[in-house]
């Protein structure tokens, strides 16, 4: 039975790939590498430094640990001041998350910076809402790798036991994900996984192993959760 969910941030919380999109554009566009949309569809589920590294091995250039980190920082400024001009978050995706508070525990696994994730969290107010939040800075390897998933299991489980509640399995805690790599790590993790059809299809998000397929988070509610989740 479902106890803790994990939910993703881009392309689940808040709407902003294209904008996430824009930025990196401006910002590689700098150093002469033009980044397609392809480029970055085929790059979901990395953080901002293996992004960067993988756009410059693509054109064929080299960039110093020092440069990539001046690019990510000049990259989350412009992220950062276009989101607070018009803060793209999924419609009813506040209600969502404070229906799913309401019934289970909720942690954020993403592979966004924590201060992007945090940025959104306190201005919206949605922050009170999860016990813990595992971003890019926690890890070494990005989605597909389980690592993150592992890891926000094992914090939430934790928080959980520490206020009186028996050990989850792997079965209590569902993963929420837009992307392949998101759930292939969830999978990865042994936990099971609602794709929501946000960011690619939904044949896209069942054949990376998504046990189910949302259209819209906002037909959700927590009994559909424990009846297709069993």
């Amino acid at each position: 039975m479902i106890k803790a969910i994990l939910m993703d941030f881009n392309g689940v919380i808040i709407d902003d790939e294209p904008v996430q999109m824009r930025a990196y554009q401006d910002v590689l566009k700098t150093e002469g590498i033009d980044l397609t949309e392809d480029d970055y569809y085929a790059s979901l589920g990395m953080d901002d430094r293996t992004f960067v590294a993988a756009a410059f091995e693509r054109a064929g250039k080299k960039a110093d640990e020092a440069r990539i980190d001046e690019l990510v920082t000049a990259k989350s400024a412009k992220w950062k001041e276009m989101v607070s001009a018009d803060m793209p978050l999924f419609e009813g995706i506040e209600n969502f998350v404070e229906k799913m508070s309401q019934e289970f525990d909720l942690g954020i696994v993403s592979m966004a910076s924590r201060q992007e994730i945090d940025f959104v969290l306190e201005t919206t107010g949605m922050g009170k809402h999860f016990s813990t939040v595992v971003s890019a800075e926690n890890v070494v390897s990005c989605k597909p790798d389980p690592e993150c998933f592992r890891l926000g299991f094992n914090q939430l489980d934790a928080i959980r036991t520490a206020a009186g509640h028996l050990p989850m399995v792997h079965g209590d805690c569902l993963v929420i994900e837009d992307s392949p790599p998101g759930i292939v790590a969830a999978r990865g993790a042994d936990l099971p996984a609602l794709g929501v059809a946000n960011t690619v299809s939904a044949a896209e998000l069942r054949s990376a192993g998504a046990g189910a397929v949302a259209k819209d988070l906002r037909d959700w509610m927590p009994e559909s959760i424990r009846r297709v989740f069993v």
